[in-house]
């Protein structure tokens, strides 16, 4: 198996379906005959309550904090030990209440914003896809993500101020691509928590795509506004699980289905300029 390609799922803008994003895209990846890890890099733990693994962070023995504590302090552990299945074919480390106090110890350690990808290096041959649930934040996790990461998803909730929180992340991509990972892709904006009832909603998308859309790509896929969603997470299943044929669960298998081809697209592109040359 080739390297796997890791996608950070970020937005410094809460409650935008990044999390929901991870998982749901983990498992149509799956459901795709992928191999895929999800890395849960929030605090809060969203991610690590969703998949219902764990019914309180405390329950969780070795989790990211854990990994990144030993990579800090040059201690050996293996990442893979933080590693626990999920019952629908995905991989999961989990995050624990200890994580905030990490990304403070991270200011102060050597080579700091690598401490992720140093850490993930070990096992990203594994995978054909790591995807990373970043803090809603631009801090020293989410930096770590990024610079770790071959592409990024930023999803976009289509309310007022969202084109703003676009173009912060973005411009934190330019940063990170020009010090740190210059191979970093925008893989692009997804659209979520959409209510195609709204005039709003219109507008939103429309000044969003008229803002970003000629420099990033903006997913044909749309993440429609769901009560189903909500409650597939509460219940620590996916959408799939929950009510696999909702518009939700159709809009996610799409989605995967985007990434995959533009992963075929970036191949072609590339075996294309190797010839010419």
């Amino acid at each position: 198996m080739s390297q796997g390609k890791i996608i950070a799922i970020a937005n410094q803008k809460g409650g935008v379906g990044k999390t929901t994003t991870t998982f749901s895209l983990g498992v149509a990846f799956a459901k795709l005959g992928k191999k895929v890890l999800l890395v849960d890099l929030d605090p809060q733990g969203d991610l690590t309550s969703y998949t219902g693994i764990y019914k309180v962070l405390d329950e969780v023995k070795i989790g990211i904090s854990n990994v990144l504590k030993q990579q800090i302090d040059y201690e050996q552990i293996s990442i893979k030990e933080a590693i626990v299945n999920h019952n629908e074919g995905i991989d999961l480390i989990p995050s624990d209440i200890h994580l905030s106090k990490i990304e403070r110890d991270m200011l102060n350690a050597m080579d700091r914003e690598n401490i992720l990808k140093n850490c993930l290096d070990e096992i990203k041959k594994d995978y054909d896809y790591i995807l990373i649930d970043c803090p809603p934040s631009l801090g020293m996790l989410t930096i770590n993500a990024l610079s770790s990461a071959s592409s990024v998803i930023v999803p976009v909730q289509t309310q007022v101020f969202a084109a703003k929180g676009l173009g912060n992340l973005l411009n934190t991509v330019v940063k990170i691509r020009k010090h740190i990972n210059p191979d970093l892709k925008i893989e692009g904006a997804l659209l979520t928590l959409v209510d195609k009832r709204t005039n709003l909603n219109k507008s939103i998308k429309e000044i969003i795509k008229n803002e970003y859309g000629s420099f990033i790509k903006i997913f044909s896929s749309e993440i429609p506004l769901a009560i189903k969603t909500a409650e597939s997470t509460g219940a620590g299943k996916s959408i799939f699980s929950y009510d696999k044929n909702s518009k939700v669960a159709d809009a996610y298998y799409s989605l995967a289905k985007e990434v995959l081809e533009n992963a075929k697209e970036r191949i072609r592109s590339k075996s294309s300029k190797d010839h010419s040359r």
